[in-house]
C-alpha cells in the first residue's frame, strides 16, 4: 500500500466511529448514517493528498453536513416502513423522545442543533461549517431548542404575567 492510502487507511479507522455518531446525530438511522459516514469518505479519498495537512476533522464535518443536507433534500419525500399500514398512523404521543424530535426538525435546523451542541463547534465554525451568517446560526438554533422544548413539553417555567 502506498503512504498517502496508509496514512487514509489509518485516519479512516481512527475516525470512522466518531464521524458514525455525528452522522446518527444528524439523520437519526443507523443504516443511513453508514451510507452517510461511506459517501464522507468516497468524497474524501480523491482530495485525500490536499487536505491531510490541514484541517482535516473539519474538512471531513463539512462533507459529512453537506452529504446529509444534500441527502435530505433528495429524499423529502421517501419514507421507508417493514409494512404498509392499512389505515394512517395514530396520532403521535404528546412526549417524544429527544431523537424523534429531533428529527422532526428541518434538515439545516437539525444541523445546527447538532453541531452547536453536538459537536460544541462555536457559532462562528458552525457559520462557516453550513456557509450561512452568524445570525442564521443564531436564530436556527433559538428556533430549533424551542421545538425541541416542545415537542418534549419541557418548560424553564410558567410565564409571568405582569399586572
Amino acid at each position: 500500500m502506498a503512504e498517502p492510502d496508509a496514512d487514509f487507511a489509518a485516519y479512516f479507522a481512527g475516525r470512522v466511529s466518531s464521524v458514525r455518531r455525528l452522522a446518527y446525530a444528524l439523520c437519526g438511522d443507523w443504516h443511513t448514517a453508514d451510507d452517510l459516514v461511506q459517501l464522507t469518505f468516497v468524497k474524501l479519498f480523491p482530495r485525500w493528498a490536499r487536505v491531510r495537512d490541514g484541517q482535516i476533522d473539519a474538512y471531513v464535518r463539512r462533507i459529512l453536513v453537506n452529504t446529509f443536507l444534500s441527502h435530505t433534500r433528495k429524499s423529502r419525500w421517501e419514507k421507508v416502513v417493514a409494512d404498509v399500514p392499512d389505515r394512517p398512523a395514530p396520532e403521535v404521543e404528546r412526549h417524544e423522545d429527544l431523537g424523534q424530535a429531533l428529527r422532526r426538525l428541518p434538515a439545516q435546523q437539525r444541523a445546527v442543533v447538532v453541531l452547536r451542541h453536538l459537536e460544541d463547534l462555536s457559532i462562528a465554525e458552525v457559520a462557516e461549517l453550513l456557509q450561512v451568517a452568524e445570525g442564521t446560526v443564531k436564530s436556527q438554533s433559538a428556533r430549533g431548542i424551542a421545538a425541541l422544548r416542545a415537542a418534549m413539553d419541557l418548560t424553564v417555567g410558567p410565564k409571568e404575567t405582569r399586572p
